[in-house]
Protein backbone atom coordinates (compact mmCIF):
# COMPACT_ATOMS: atom_id res chain seq x y z
CA UNK A 1 0.00 0.00 0.00
CA UNK A 2 1.54 3.51 -1.36
CA UNK A 3 2.03 5.60 1.27
CA UNK A 4 -0.47 8.39 -0.10
CA UNK A 5 -2.97 5.67 0.52
CA UNK A 6 -1.75 5.25 3.81
CA UNK A 7 -2.22 8.75 4.57
CA UNK A 8 -5.39 9.12 3.31
CA UNK A 9 -6.78 6.35 5.21
CA UNK A 10 -5.30 7.10 8.25
CA UNK A 11 -6.64 11.00 8.37
CA UNK A 12 -10.02 9.27 7.28
CA UNK A 13 -10.19 7.10 10.31
CA UNK A 14 -9.12 9.39 12.65
CA UNK A 15 -11.13 12.12 11.86
CA UNK A 16 -13.85 10.04 11.69
CA UNK A 17 -13.17 8.61 14.81
CA UNK A 18 -12.83 11.98 16.54
CA UNK A 19 -16.01 13.64 14.60
CA UNK A 20 -18.64 10.98 14.15
CA UNK A 21 -18.10 8.10 16.47
CA UNK A 22 -16.93 9.61 19.66
CA UNK A 23 -19.87 11.86 20.12
CA UNK A 24 -22.27 9.28 19.75
CA UNK A 25 -20.24 6.92 22.21
CA UNK A 26 -20.15 10.10 24.72
CA UNK A 27 -24.26 9.67 24.49
CA UNK A 28 -24.12 5.84 24.77
CA UNK A 29 -21.78 5.44 27.83
CA UNK A 30 -23.84 7.96 30.02
CA UNK A 31 -26.48 5.75 29.42
CA UNK A 32 -24.73 2.75 30.51
CA UNK A 33 -23.06 1.28 27.10
CA UNK A 34 -19.67 0.34 26.27
CA UNK A 35 -17.50 2.38 24.52
CA UNK A 36 -17.01 0.87 21.20
CA UNK A 37 -17.78 1.88 17.87
CA UNK A 38 -17.92 1.81 14.35
CA UNK A 39 -18.33 3.44 11.02
CA UNK A 40 -18.91 2.30 7.25
CA UNK A 41 -16.69 4.43 4.71
CA UNK A 42 -17.07 4.30 1.43
CA UNK A 43 -13.56 3.19 -0.59
CA UNK A 44 -13.35 5.72 -3.11
CA UNK A 45 -14.31 8.87 -1.10
CA UNK A 46 -13.04 7.89 2.43
CA UNK A 47 -17.01 9.42 3.06
CA UNK A 48 -18.62 8.36 6.24
CA UNK A 49 -22.12 6.80 5.31
CA UNK A 50 -23.13 5.87 8.47
CA UNK A 51 -21.54 5.45 12.07
CA UNK A 52 -22.96 3.90 15.46
CA UNK A 53 -22.07 2.87 18.99
CA UNK A 54 -22.50 0.15 21.15
CA UNK A 55 -26.02 0.29 22.36
CA UNK A 56 -26.11 -3.24 24.71
CA UNK A 57 -28.37 -1.78 27.18
CA UNK A 58 -31.39 -2.12 24.36
CA UNK A 59 -29.95 -5.57 23.30
CA UNK A 60 -26.34 -7.28 23.82
CA UNK A 61 -26.54 -8.24 20.41
CA UNK A 62 -26.37 -4.49 19.34
CA UNK A 63 -22.14 -4.45 19.82
CA UNK A 64 -20.47 -1.18 18.07
CA UNK A 65 -20.01 -2.85 14.65
CA UNK A 66 -23.53 -4.94 14.65
CA UNK A 67 -25.28 -1.87 15.31
CA UNK A 68 -23.62 -0.09 12.93
CA UNK A 69 -23.75 -2.91 10.31
CA UNK A 70 -27.64 -3.04 10.86
CA UNK A 71 -27.84 0.71 10.36
CA UNK A 72 -26.10 0.01 6.87
CA UNK A 73 -28.42 -2.35 5.74
CA UNK A 74 -31.72 0.02 7.00
CA UNK A 75 -30.40 2.54 4.38
CA UNK A 76 -31.98 2.50 1.03
CA UNK A 77 -30.00 3.55 -1.36
CA UNK A 78 -26.66 2.06 0.21
CA UNK A 79 -23.78 0.85 -1.91
CA UNK A 80 -22.47 -2.33 -1.91
CA UNK A 81 -20.50 -3.71 1.01
CA UNK A 82 -17.71 -4.77 -1.21
CA UNK A 83 -17.17 -0.63 -2.01
CA UNK A 84 -16.98 -0.02 1.72
CA UNK A 85 -14.29 0.12 4.61
CA UNK A 86 -16.01 -1.09 8.31
CA UNK A 87 -14.06 0.56 10.55
CA UNK A 88 -14.13 -0.21 14.19
CA UNK A 89 -12.85 1.60 17.30
CA UNK A 90 -11.52 -1.44 18.88
CA UNK A 91 -10.58 -5.44 17.23
CA UNK A 92 -14.14 -6.90 16.42
CA UNK A 93 -14.82 -9.77 18.86
CA UNK A 94 -15.93 -12.99 17.29
CA UNK A 95 -19.82 -11.97 16.81
CA UNK A 96 -18.72 -9.06 15.14
CA UNK A 97 -16.33 -10.67 12.84
CA UNK A 98 -19.31 -13.05 11.85
CA UNK A 99 -21.46 -10.26 11.25
CA UNK A 100 -18.72 -8.42 9.17
CA UNK A 101 -18.79 -11.70 7.25
CA UNK A 102 -22.33 -12.76 6.65
CA UNK A 103 -22.67 -8.76 5.59
CA UNK A 104 -19.92 -8.95 2.58
CA UNK A 105 -17.93 -6.36 3.92
CA UNK A 106 -14.33 -7.81 2.51
CA UNK A 107 -12.12 -5.02 4.47
CA UNK A 108 -11.92 -3.45 8.24
CA UNK A 109 -9.58 -1.59 10.44
CA UNK A 110 -9.76 -1.40 14.18
CA UNK A 111 -7.77 1.17 16.06
CA UNK A 112 -7.25 -0.80 19.76
CA UNK A 113 -5.92 -3.97 19.72
CA UNK A 114 -7.62 -7.28 22.26
CA UNK A 115 -4.90 -6.76 24.21
CA UNK A 116 -5.87 -3.05 24.52
CA UNK A 117 -9.75 -3.61 25.54
CA UNK A 118 -8.53 -6.13 28.01
CA UNK A 119 -6.16 -4.58 29.68
CA UNK A 120 -6.49 -0.80 28.82
CA UNK A 121 -10.42 -0.48 28.69
CA UNK A 122 -11.19 -3.39 30.95
CA UNK A 123 -13.04 -5.71 29.67
CA UNK A 124 -11.62 -9.19 28.80
CA UNK A 125 -14.85 -10.49 27.39
CA UNK A 126 -13.29 -10.73 23.21
CA UNK A 127 -10.13 -12.70 24.38
CA UNK A 128 -11.88 -14.86 26.75
CA UNK A 129 -14.49 -15.97 24.27
CA UNK A 130 -12.15 -16.74 21.20
CA UNK A 131 -9.63 -18.48 23.55
CA UNK A 132 -12.65 -20.61 25.67
CA UNK A 133 -14.78 -21.20 22.10
CA UNK A 134 -12.88 -21.37 19.30
CA UNK A 135 -8.91 -22.20 20.26
CA UNK A 136 -9.04 -25.68 20.55
CA UNK A 137 -4.98 -27.49 21.05
CA UNK A 138 -4.01 -29.31 18.41
CA UNK A 139 -3.20 -33.12 19.11
CA UNK A 140 0.32 -33.40 20.16
CA UNK A 141 0.43 -29.12 19.97
CA UNK A 142 3.05 -27.99 23.05
CA UNK A 143 2.16 -24.76 24.73
CA UNK A 144 4.38 -22.77 23.70
CA UNK A 145 3.09 -23.09 20.19
CA UNK A 146 -0.70 -23.42 21.30
CA UNK A 147 0.08 -19.75 22.67
CA UNK A 148 1.73 -18.26 19.73
CA UNK A 149 -0.87 -19.44 17.62
CA UNK A 150 -3.28 -16.53 16.66
CA UNK A 151 -6.96 -16.27 17.52
CA UNK A 152 -7.60 -16.14 14.14
CA UNK A 153 -6.89 -15.31 10.78
CA UNK A 154 -6.80 -11.44 9.51
CA UNK A 155 -6.16 -12.21 6.01
CA UNK A 156 -8.42 -15.04 4.62
CA UNK A 157 -11.58 -16.09 2.31
CA UNK A 158 -13.85 -13.70 3.33
CA UNK A 159 -11.76 -10.39 4.34
CA UNK A 160 -8.87 -8.65 5.73
CA UNK A 161 -8.37 -7.20 8.84
CA UNK A 162 -5.58 -4.52 10.10
CA UNK A 163 -4.63 -2.39 12.68
CA UNK A 164 -4.72 1.51 12.63
CA UNK A 165 -1.47 0.63 14.46
CA UNK A 166 0.44 -1.75 12.15
CA UNK A 167 -1.05 1.45 9.03
CA UNK A 168 1.30 4.38 11.36
CA UNK A 169 3.91 1.72 11.32
CA UNK A 170 3.89 1.50 8.05
CA UNK A 171 4.21 5.09 7.08
CA UNK A 172 7.72 5.99 4.96
CA UNK A 173 8.25 9.49 6.66
CA UNK A 174 8.90 9.73 10.08
CA UNK A 175 7.72 13.34 10.35
CA UNK A 176 4.24 11.95 8.95
CA UNK A 177 4.76 8.72 11.42
CA UNK A 178 5.12 11.05 14.14
CA UNK A 179 2.06 13.22 13.62
CA UNK A 180 0.00 10.31 12.86
CA UNK A 181 1.23 8.60 16.45
CA UNK A 182 0.73 12.15 18.09
CA UNK A 183 -3.26 11.95 16.87
CA UNK A 184 -3.24 8.22 17.86
CA UNK A 185 -2.14 9.29 21.48
CA UNK A 186 -5.32 11.90 21.75
CA UNK A 187 -8.06 9.96 20.54
CA UNK A 188 -6.46 7.58 23.01
CA UNK A 189 -6.34 9.47 25.85
CA UNK A 190 -10.37 10.68 25.38
CA UNK A 191 -11.14 6.65 25.40
CA UNK A 192 -9.70 6.67 28.46
CA UNK A 193 -11.97 9.17 30.03
CA UNK A 194 -14.74 7.45 28.08
CA UNK A 195 -13.63 4.29 29.54
CA UNK A 196 -13.32 5.60 33.12
CA UNK A 197 -16.93 6.99 32.82
CA UNK A 198 -18.29 3.88 32.19
CA UNK A 199 -16.42 1.79 34.52
CA UNK A 200 -17.40 4.02 37.47
CA UNK A 201 -21.43 3.19 36.37
CA UNK A 202 -20.38 -0.57 35.10
CA UNK A 203 -23.07 -3.03 36.98
CA UNK A 204 -25.76 -0.78 37.26
CA UNK A 205 -27.55 -1.98 33.94
CA UNK A 206 -28.77 -5.45 33.30
CA UNK A 207 -25.70 -5.89 30.07
CA UNK A 208 -25.05 -10.21 30.65
CA UNK A 209 -21.63 -9.11 29.98
CA UNK A 210 -20.84 -5.94 31.10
Amino acid sequence: MADTTQRALLNAFLRTISDDIIPLTSSGVAKGDKVFGASILRKSTLEVIVSATNNETKSPLLHGETNCLLKFHELEDRPSPKDCILLSTHEPCSLCLSAISWSGFNSFFYLFTYEDTREVFTNPHDLKILEEVFKVKAEGETDEAYNRRPLYNRQNAFWTGKSVAVLIEELGDPAEKTEMLERFRVVRERYNGLSHTYQRSKGKSDIPLP
